[in-house]
């Protein structure tokens, strides 16, 4: 949890470490005159969201964050593990007419080709199906290796990265959606483990901003 709105009594807690910290927390009790049993909640949600510091035998201290820069770090700690979704993939044997209906069936904008090995081998979007369906061709017969984007044009990430830096990349790249790998050392043999969306980035945001109040 993390507190954008603080009660009275939380408040008057901040003011009172802020100006006489470090204080223990009888020390508060006594100046609130209430029991240390009482101020245990509210010392646990102060410390748990970042406003204040304690540390054993000394006391509690103010951060100096304010909420803003404590609502920051808790973005940023979110990491891509946290929200990633499953992949979907097609064979790079698959015709575009597969693809398409894939992308249907899944009600997903973006596919992740894979090869025999079912390594990753490239990317498609709705605009790469759309582009190649234009016109009277035979879309049973053009394989989606000739429309994908192929490596190293592909954007990709791991379930340890941070979400942020990943929202940061599907904006810088203008992309829907970001395949999230086992390793990025290396630049083949590729393996998809999941997928990071405009949406799963969205779901981030909502499940936070709900958290968010206590």
């Amino acid at each position: 949890m993390f507190p954008i709105e603080l009660n009275n009594r939380q408040e008057r807690i901040v003011e009172i470490v802020k100006d006489f910290g470090p204080i223990t927390g009888e020390q508060i009790a006594e100046q609130l005159d209430l029991t240390r049993a009482t101020l245990r909640p509210d010392l646990a949600i102060l410390t748990m969201a970042g406003y204040l510091d304690a540390r054993p035998r000394v006391g509690y201290f103010y951060t100096g964050k304010t909420s803003a820069q404590l609502l920051t770090e808790k973005i940023r700690q979110i990491k891509v593990k946290d929200y990633l979704s499953l992949p979907v993939v097609v064979q790079e044997s698959s015709t575009v007419y597969d693809a398409i209906c894939t992308m249907f069936l899944e009600d997903v904008g973006t596919l992740f080709v894979v090869n025999k090995e079912a390594k990753l081998a490239g990317v498609l979007s709705r605009k790469d199906l759309l582009r190649a369906s234009m016109g009277n061709q035979d879309l049973n017969s053009i394989p989606v290796t000739i429309i994908m984007t192929r490596m190293p044009n592909i954007t990709v990430c791991t379930k340890d990265d941070f979400l942020i830096d990943v929202a940061e990349k599907l904006i810088d790249k203008q992309i829907d959606a970001v395949p999230v790998v086992k390793d990025t050392e290396k630049e083949v043999d590729l393996e998809v483990i999941g997928r990071i969306t405009k949406t799963n980035i969205t779901k981030a945001l909502v499940d936070f901003s709900g958290d968010a109040i206590i």
